[in-house]
């Protein structure tokens, strides 16, 4: 974990909880798939802020997910954060994570404090290790799908939808798989987003008690296959 400056006021007093409890624990605390050296390096960014109702619920805090193109070679269709692989150009994650989103979403880096990163990931299914990059939006301006070719949707999700017990379960498949899962806003979030969402979620002290008995399985091994494999989990 990486973080980055001093912290802006507007930022919730979670999120200081959950940087300071990054510190504290190891890369396999999110996935017991870490990266060995071979992967593409990519990056994708985590962007918290509080809605205006214009962007997000109206004085609550939302998180940016996106909806990948159906026809998008790997994880197509899968709910994702903003981001892809690393460019030549890109000094780091945090760049390549920033850029990423004025590609896909037009977002403007104006208001947009970097808070950490963490730990870098595996995805073996795609070959990549990610780093995500945590952010608070403090001064949220219109965002759009921007890469037609890439996302389909862009939403700015609440949180406190997320955390709702009632949305939450166990995505499971027959292959083996298991992870985290929600369903907001008309989305099925889970893999690696859902399993990143709900590793923040526990160290920022915000996850209440749901039904981890209950499990929705995915619908075809195509599924599967668009975003298997390598989810913190």
């Amino acid at each position: 974990m990486r973080p980055f400056g001093e912290r802006g006021a507007e930022e919730p007093r979670w999120m200081r909880t959950l940087t300071d409890n990054l510190a504290a624990v190891p890369p396999e605390y999110f996935s017991r798939y870490l990266p060995g050296g071979t992967e593409t390096a990519s990056a994708v960014l985590i962007l918290f802020g509080r809605g205006d109702g214009r962007i997000g619920p109206n004085g609550h805090e939302f998180v940016v997910l996106t909806q990948r193109s159906s026809a998008m070679r790997s994880h197509a269709g899968q709910v994702s954060f903003p981001g892809g692989r690393l460019d030549p150009d890109d000094a780091g994650p945090v760049s390549a994570a920033l850029r990423e989103a004025r590609e896909e979403i037009d977002l403007g880096d104006q208001g947009v404090h970097i808070v950490a990163t963490l730990p870098t990931l595996s995805i073996p299914v795609s070959n990549s290790a990610v780093t995500p990059v945590l952010a608070w939006w403090a001064r949220p301006t219109p965002i759009r799908v921007s890469s037609p070719a890439e996302v389909e949707r862009v939403v700015a999700v609440s949180v406190r939808e997320l955390l709702e017990p009632a949305n939450r379960f166990t995505v499971t498949h027959p292959s083996g798989y298991r992870g985290p899962g929600f369903a907001v806003a008309d989305l099925f979030i889970w893999g690696f987003t859902a399993g990143v969402l709900a590793k923040v979620f526990d160290l920022a002290g915000l996850t209440r008690p749901w039904d981890r008995s209950r499990v929705e399985p995915l619908l075809s091994t195509v599924a599967l296959s668009a975003g298997g494999g390598g989810e913190p989990r």
